[in-house]
């Protein structure tokens, strides 16, 4: 009784239809690579990161920027491996800093568009599904001759309604959430590891460059 193929195309095929007007095609074609990053995406160690620069920092202190050079091939987060190499290149700080906040919020505005994707695909689901529910009950009210027939035509057109509310709940308002909350995830860090690296070009000591870093974690 809870499948209904007409119902499940108006609620779900409706969504796809207000999602394609919405964004453009490439946006709408990389809604499984959004799905597979609320399953599949790790956080960074902050603890590590943490560790790692707070290393660096000693070496600068004791024997320049210079010296982080053999260490810069080693670092494994791009953002950090960006930032140091630009350090130990002797870039001016302006530069550097303008670089990486600009790296930022390139990346917070990807994050969110994927984000808006799926709270919208979680926004047109019911919506549609009370579309399909006033189609089905037209389609009902349009022969009212046979009136055992009104139980199951009510029950088809609200499949519809739970249809909706179902993935809604279910799947895409979650799935929008959990990837908001990794990119609230990673901002955190990435804005750690700015003023850690900000703290080294300063000439601040590991103590303070630690410090610094201690109050994102």
């Amino acid at each position: 009784p809870f499948i209904d193929i007409p119902s499940f195309m108006i609620t779900i095929g409706g969504m796809f239809a207000g999602i394609m007007l919405t964004y453009p095609l490439n946006v709408v074609l990389n809604i499984p690579k959004y799905v597979m990053m609320v399953y599949l995406n790790t956080p960074d160690d902050q603890v590590e990161l943490h560790k790692e620069i707070s290393e660096m920092a000693g070496i600068a202190r004791r024997d320049g920027i210079l010296a982080l050079e053999e260490k810069v091939g080693a670092i494994t987060n791009p953002f950090l491996k960006k930032g140091m190499q630009m350090l130990v290149d002797g870039s001016p700080p302006e530069v550097i800093a303008a670089i990486l906040k600009k790296d930022m919020e390139n990346t917070e505005e990807r994050h969110m568009l994927g984000n808006g994707v799926l709270k919208n695909c979680g926004g047109y689901a019911p919506a549609f599904g009370m579309v399909g529910t006033l189609i089905g009950l037209i389609q009902m009210l349009q022969d009212l001759s046979d009136p055992s027939a009104l139980g199951l035509g009510m029950a088809v057109a609200l499949l519809t309604t739970l249809y909706g509310a179902f993935f809604a709940n279910m799947f895409f308002i979650p799935w929008s959430n959990k990837l908001f909350e990794l990119n609230t995830m990673e901002m955190c860090t990435l804005n750690m590891l700015f003023d850690g690296m900000m703290a080294i070009q300063a000439g601040d000591s590991p103590r303070v460059v630690s410090e610094k870093m201690l109050v994102y974690m």
